[in-house]
């Protein structure tokens, strides 16, 4: 995140070629760019992705990621590719379009909030709605899929340290253990989606990272440490979990003699709020999915995933996120997103610039005359 250099100078060379002016750097790395030059004062964007994972490619690719533990193992770089193919496609028919479509090609969704440092620096100042997509290999390739209201979760991480008094194994009652204190922390939490989360709700505590003691197996540590994230598809329900998660950790620790400490990594990691489509615009994106597919998978499942696309529709521009299957056997995308060995079926490409285009085209020839209002309509 924020060292996309070398996509950031393939995208502006692409734009040049295109005519498409633009303007960079924003939110550090990212790119911002305008098409069309109509009377009207309407526009709408279209946002892609542009970073990578730290993880070492395994796909044998003969165009496989040559920087180490570098991977763009989330599909990235294809949505960079095919928001560039709607580029090219709506710079030839510029001249149509009845307002302005922007397009932003955004750093950092990888847990850096780019979205929200674009949606700061002014990215989406004046647009009428926005839209986005994300490849998904749980659906078939060429798919589209979305519902209206949360799509993607919120989410927080955090690290919790836990301090006691170390000391001998062979005499715990002489120390104040921490590791006995961050086993049954860790059990506590669990209730908190188990006894507070309506059955009906969405809601998970994940454990990822537990760590106590080095070297010697008879000695225990003066602290122990865990971390994970707590997710959500309600932005008020996770403000609830945070602060109940804050207490429950000091009360347990407290009642093993120990102290607590809750980092919730704002710096490192920050909160990403829900993805949550307007009802309007995700009506919309089906209405486009189909006419140019013949279906689009409304209603579809939500995920607790996290995505910074959440920024845009946060700061109150109506949004729409939708999903592009590319599960294809034959071309060996099986594989999950985040993995070494994740792979995309390319046919797919041509879809999403397609589906892009369209939205921008659709909806400027839509609302041209009466733009939507600029609140959402959860």
């Amino acid at each position: 995140m924020y060292e996309e250099a070398e996509t950031g100078k393939l995208i502006r060379e692409t734009l040049d070629k295109l005519g498409i002016s633009y303007r960079h750097p924003l939110a550090k790395t990212g790119i911002v760019a305008d098409i069309g030059r109509g009377s009207s004062s309407l526009t709408v964007a279209l946002r892609a992705d542009m970073d990578a994972l730290p993880i070492n490619e395994q796909t044998g690719l003969e165009f496989a990621s040559k920087e180490a533990g570098k991977m763009h193992a989330c599909g990235h770089d294809s949505h960079i590719t095919m928001l560039l193919g709607a580029a090219r496609l709506l710079k030839a028919h510029e001249k149509e379009l009845p307002g302005k479509v922007r397009l932003i090609f955004q750093p950092a969704e990888e847990g850096g909030a780019g979205g929200d440092l674009m949606v700061k620096e002014g990215a989406v100042k004046d647009v009428a709605a926005i839209f986005g997509l994300h490849v998904w290999p749980f659906i078939p390739s060429g798919t589209l899929a979305s519902r209206a209201g949360p799509i993607m979760g919120a989410c927080q991480q955090f690290q919790v340290r836990i301090t006691g008094v170390g000391g001998h194994a062979a005499m715990p009652h002489a120390t104040v253990d921490p590791v006995v204190a961050a086993a049954n922390t860790i059990s506590a939490l669990q209730a908190l989606v188990s006894r507070e989360t309506s059955p009906l709700g969405t809601a998970v505590v994940s454990i990822t990272r537990l760590a106590a003691g080095e070297g010697a197996y008879n000695v225990i540590p003066d602290s122990a440490n865990f971390g994970g994230t707590l997710r959500s598809l309600s932005h008020d329900h996770l403000m609830y979990l945070k602060q109940r998660m804050e207490e429950v950790v000091k009360a347990q620790a407290l009642s093993h003699r120990c102290s607590a400490e809750v980092d919730w990594l704002e710096l490192k990691e920050p909160y990403y709020p829900p993805t949550v489509n307007d009802r309007a615009m995700s009506k919309f994106a089906a209405e486009v999915g189909t006419r140019l597919q013949g279906e689009f998978l409304e209603d579809y499942e939500p995920t607790l995933g996290g995505e910074d696309f959440s920024f845009y529709g946060h700061a109150g521009v109506p949004a729409a996120f939708t999903f592009l299957g590319i599960r294809n056997e034959t071309a060996g995308s099986v594989h999950g997103l985040h993995t070494p060995r994740f792979m995309l079926d390319e046919e797919v490409l041509q879809t999403g610039a397609a589906y892009l285009a369209s939205l921008a085209s659709e909806f400027l020839a839509q609302h041209h005359e009466k733009p939507p209002a600029g609140k959402q309509e959860l």
